[in-house]
């Protein structure tokens, strides 16, 4: 883990000290052949050490593709970070009706993503490719070891396993056990045994001596920095843009909406700016949150952008931090505490 180590010529954009770190880990675990949790707090740069450690697999020779799974919410921004910092790997999203045509395409792409609603519905097409590294974003996802889309997870044929999460640990210490059971099937014994052994000693009787044997056994497979770790490293601010796709319910009420107010634009005889600015307000509103048109067909649209909020929320709360949540429409703002309290949040 001391060796020095390069970033690949590929990679278009500067590794921060700590991120350097975290590639030489990455490349430690392929080496050694094991397997890891990166799990450093939201921000950080997670995807970009990854990608960076793909680029060099690429630098010395791999040619398997690599496989990434996560929340569909996730997925747009995985393929802008491809596009910024790594626009030499090629891409496909097997995500949505249209992806059946890309399964033969899997091989000789660099990075194929999909997700965990799809993952158990493809895994018999999955199954039949061989991938360098298979990587679980916000890997608490699998935390449930029955699930569908756990079981296809551990299905896949790859050569190495990572994790990524900024909450390796969400309820309890069941979801780091689902976690390492993906990554080292049999590295923390069966369920049944992990609970014996150190659920039910750390979280009924608070031992710490076996806190420490679980911590002692998982340090060199698990690297976590926090921000206030890494400060001195941080700029005094990170804007990070978060592109989600509208799905569904909600995407289908944007279209119906879109289109009939380009029908009033275009018949309109003055097609004066406030009408226009009227309708790009409405598209803007379903957008946010498709109950503040006020419309029938809205109350069941659901929202994307509110989901990925929550998402985000439950993370940030659980690493002890304050959050800021600003909108341009105070009935946004009444939405979200509505669901923050069903939440608990």
């Amino acid at each position: 883990l001391d060796q020095p180590i390069s970033p690949p010529k590929a990679l278009q954009g500067t590794l921060r000290p700590y991120q350097l770190q975290g590639l030489r880990w990455l490349r430690f675990l392929r080496e050694s052949g094991l397997a890891g949790i990166l799990a450093d707090d939201m921000g950080l740069g997670k995807t970009i050490q990854v990608l960076a450690h793909v680029l060099l697999e690429r630098e010395r020779g791999q040619t398997l593709p690599v496989l990434v799974i996560a929340p569909t919410s996730v997925l747009p921004n995985w393929q802008a970070e491809v596009t910024r910092f790594a626009p030499s790997l090629s891409m496909i999203n097997l995500s949505g009706s249209k992806r059946k045509p890309l399964f033969d395409q899997i091989q000789t792409t660099d990075l194929v993503f999909t997700s965990y609603a799809l993952v158990g519905r493809d895994i018999a097409e999955l199954s039949l490719h061989r991938f360098s590294l298979v990587v679980l974003d916000e890997a608490q996802m699998v935390k449930n070891p029955s699930t569908l889309a756990a079981k296809a997870a551990r299905k896949i044929q790859a050569e190495h396993r990572l994790c990524m999460t900024g909450t390796p640990l969400e309820n309890h210490l069941g979801d780091l056990w689902a976690q390492f059971d993906f990554l080292m099937p049999g590295f923390l014994g069966t369920r049944s045994s992990f609970q014996k052994r150190f659920r039910t000693p750390i979280e009924k009787r608070r031992d710490l001596e076996v806190a420490r044997t679980l911590k002692d056994r998982i340090l060199p497979f698990l690297l976590r920095r926090t921000k206030d770790q890494v400060v001195k490293e941080l700029p005094p601010k990170s804007l990070i843009v978060k592109r989600i796709d509208l799905e569904g319910k909600q995407r289908d009420l944007y279209e119906t909406v879109r289109l009939s107010l380009r029908v009033q634009v275009q018949q309109s005889a003055d097609r004066n700016r406030i009408q226009l600015l009227d309708a790009l307000l409405k598209l803007r509103q379903i957008c946010c949150d498709p109950r503040l048109l006020k419309l029938d067909a809205a109350k069941t649209a659901g929202s994307a952008k509110l989901e990925q909020l929550c998402d985000m929320l439950g993370a940030l709360v659980s690493e002890g931090r304050r959050i800021l949540v600003f909108s341009q429409f105070t009935s946004m703002l009444s939405l979200i505490e509505e669901e923050l309290k069903r939440r608990k949040l």
